[in-house]
């Protein structure tokens, strides 16, 4: 079954998960798309069966809590940052639900977390104005960037070159084998006094990035030449939330969550948009994400909810 326009505005929440008793802040799915993993402001980890559409287990990280959270290669595992006690972060077994290793490092909390896509270095950006590179093997820090400003930053689909974004102005790009001699690449774009960048994700397909704010637009830009393609905006952040925007796994489409917990999705090459959802989210949607096999997505506010489409086109 293929994305097109008609079947994006054909899905519909298929079921909605109560589990948690606080805004969910962060899901990753499976490699597979088989699970889903969430992580909490009420400071649990739950971990879901895409393919029965149910909760599986919860976890707890009533210590440290738990913000940002993604799956490891490994099957089972995950690191996710904390937003109690330290910045450190923390490699953890499902399986036992056992931390394998700790990464500290980081002096001030941890804003961006991005698993490489096919090998165990991971990267983290933080508050303290750095980001870090990370070897899962490894508790030490295998390299460390000193920036101006608050970082966001993503792997490529590659895992050859990583960007950042920063001071919500530039994003850069750099070799992930050399990357400590600079950037290869800077993209200025005009600075937005009304808001700063919360997000960066790449399309699949490694043609552009997608940089999103914790204001009421979206940039899409040009992975090559660093040129802004599109500004998606006409949805609700008023209060300056979080929200996670996404391409689907085509790379063809664009979406986001708004306060009032409807989803906006735009047509990533036309720029048209095609779609508005309703959640019915009681809350705004702070995470989105499609499944990367399966012709499903997921959003979330302090509910989790599981989306299918009801036509086959």
């Amino acid at each position: 079954m293929k994305l097109t326009d008609n079947v994006l505005r054909s899905f519909r929440v298929a079921k909605v998960f109560r589990e948690n008793s606080d805004k969910i802040n962060c899901f990753d799915f499976s490699s597979n798309g088989e699970t889903v993993i969430s992580s909490s402001d009420d400071d649990s980890i739950v971990l879901y069966d895409c393919q029965e559409g149910k909760p599986k287990r919860t976890l707890y990280s009533k210590k440290y809590g738990v913000d940002l959270i993604r799956y490891t290669h490994a099957a089972n595992t995950v690191v996710y940052s904390s937003n109690k006690i330290d910045d450190t972060i923390r490699y953890l077994s499902l399986h036992d639900n056992k931390y394998i290793r700790y990464f500290p490092g980081h002096n001030k909390r941890v804003v961006a977390l991005s698993m490489s896509p096919v090998d165990d270095t991971f990267i983290s950006g933080s508050l303290d104005k750095t980001i870090r590179l990370w070897d899962l093997r490894s508790p030490n820090c295998q390299g460390l960037m000193h920036l101006q400003g608050k970082p966001v930053c993503s792997f490529d689909p590659e895992g050859l070159i990583f960007a950042a974004g920063v001071n919500s102005e530039m994003v850069k790009l750099y070799d992930l084998r050399s990357f400590d001699k600079g950037p290869f690449a800077t993209f200025k774009l005009q600075y937005e006094r009304t808001c700063e960048w919360t997000g960066l994700k790449f399309s699949n397909d490694g043609k552009l990035i997608l940089v999103s704010t914790n204001g009421g637009t979206l940039r899409v830009l040009d992975a090559f030449k660093g040129v802004v393609v599109h500004s998606f905006g006409g949805y609700n952040n008023s209060k300056g939330v979080i929200l996670e925007a996404s391409f689907t796994p085509d790379s063809q489409f664009v979406m986001i969550g708004s306060e009032d917990g409807k989803i906006h999705v735009w047509n990533a090459e036309s720029g048209m948009k095609v779609a508005l959802l309703d959640g019915k989210h009681t809350g705004p949607v702070t995470c989105l994400q499609f499944n990367p096999k399966f012709m499903t997505f997921a959003s979330a506010c302090s509910n989790m909810a599981f989306w299918l489409p009801t036509i086959d086109d």
